[in-house]
């Protein structure tokens, strides 16, 4: 008895077998360079569809990336490309920027400190101690009590005067303060710009300095010469315009 036969679905001419909805579709193209070597690669069917006509399109690129890699292991730096496509599929590669490779920073060391700068320091300063005392001994020079005589008042009011800038006092560590005598107007009063000239300058050696050295601005006259002559508001000016150089 024979078996009976088996039914078989009809024949319809295509796949059936069923697709993932979410898998794309690719398609696997083949490059050769150099002869018979070449690579596959599995890229998208759109892209595999653009450029299966223009070959050169794909040599073009990998030749600028190839380029690229070669640049970049030569020149020790990461190397830059553009790729611009027109619509209709012409390509070209530009690079337009190398970095350059990072440097270790350069460290500069500082250099030794001068051996002999104390001692020049040291020097400076005992030739300022000396010229100090040179001064301060001078026979134009007055103690407290000797410059309160003159003036006519007491010790404690030449010392408010004093620090109120109203009289000019140098400081000397050994000799205690000293007045120069030429601080007088002709009435025997102190010039009544030195009040200001202690605003504008600082201290008193910084003022003692502007009196008694001559100043461009004053047609060479010291400052002493010119409140000496009643030129105070042009003293005052020039002690303006020297200012910190006295400092």
């Amino acid at each position: 008895m024979a078996a009976p036969k088996s039914k078989t679905a009809p024949h319809t001419g295509t796949d059936q077998r069923p697709r993932s909805a979410d898998k794309p579709s690719t398609a696997t193209t083949t490059h050769f360079f150099g002869g018979a070597t070449g690579f596959k690669l599995a890229i998208p069917a759109a892209a595999s569809e653009a450029i299966a006509d223009s070959p050169e399109r794909v040599k073009i690129l990998l030749e600028g990336y190839g380029d690229a890699i070669t640049r970049s292991r030569t020149g020790g730096r990461s190397v830059s490309f553009r790729v611009d496509v027109d619509p209709e599929g012409e390509t070209v590669v530009t690079f337009f920027r190398e970095t350059p490779a990072a440097s270790e920073p350069v460290v500069h060391e500082a250099p030794p400190p001068d051996a002999e700068l104390p001692a020049a320091l040291a020097a400076a300063r005992e030739r300022g101690r000396l010229r100090a005392a040179e001064i301060l001994g001078g026979g134009d020079m007055l103690s407290t009590d000797a410059f309160a005589k003159v003036l006519g008042t007491t010790r404690v009011t030449v010392n408010t005067k004093r620090r109120s800038g109203q009289v000019l006092g140098l400081d000397g560590a050994k000799r205690g303060f000293r007045f120069p005598i030429w601080q007088l107007d002709a009435d025997g009063k102190p010039f009544a710009e030195l009040a200001k000239l202690h605003e504008r300058l600082g201290g008193p050696w910084t003022v003692y300095r502007f009196l008694v050295q001559p100043h461009g601005e004053l047609d060479g006259l010291t400052g002493r010469e010119a409140l000496e002559r009643g030129h105070g508001k042009a003293a005052l000016a020039a002690a303006e315009s020297v200012g910190t150089s006295f400092r």
